[in-house]
């Protein structure tokens, strides 16, 4: 058998700035069609890819972004979060969230009001 090329796609790169992860807990979300994160942050840096469906993402003070099916994205820790929600209204949304932990932290705070 003839050996094969493993390709290699770059998705995303980011800088932690010396964070110190002791721990990565690695969930698979699934949101119905329509259903919102709400306004949110993390106590760590979070990394994630979208695996089926298509997300509306956006970090406070940065312009929203769509995510399909295939996108990488980072939520830098302690910043909020103003949406990350199912685009589509009729089909569910999956995504793979890697949280790099740092000792015993919650994954998510949910934010009273509005940004």
């Amino acid at each position: 058998m003839a050996q094969q090329t493993i390709t290699r796609r770059p998705l995303l790169s980011a800088v932690l700035n010396n964070k110190n992860v002791t721990s990565v807990d690695v969930r698979e979300i699934v949101f119905e069609p329509g259903q919102e994160t709400g306004l949110h942050k993390h106590p760590c840096p979070v990394f994630g890819y979208i695996a089926e469906g298509e997300a509306l993402f956006q970090v406070k003070g940065q312009p929203p972004q769509s995510l399909p099916a295939g996108s990488a994205f980072y939520e830098p820790a302690e910043t909020v979060i103003l949406r990350f929600d199912n685009a589509s209204a009729e089909k569910k949304m999956r995504f793979i969230c890697f949280y790099l932990l740092e000792g015993q932290q919650e994954l998510i705070e949910m934010l009273p009001g509005v940004a």
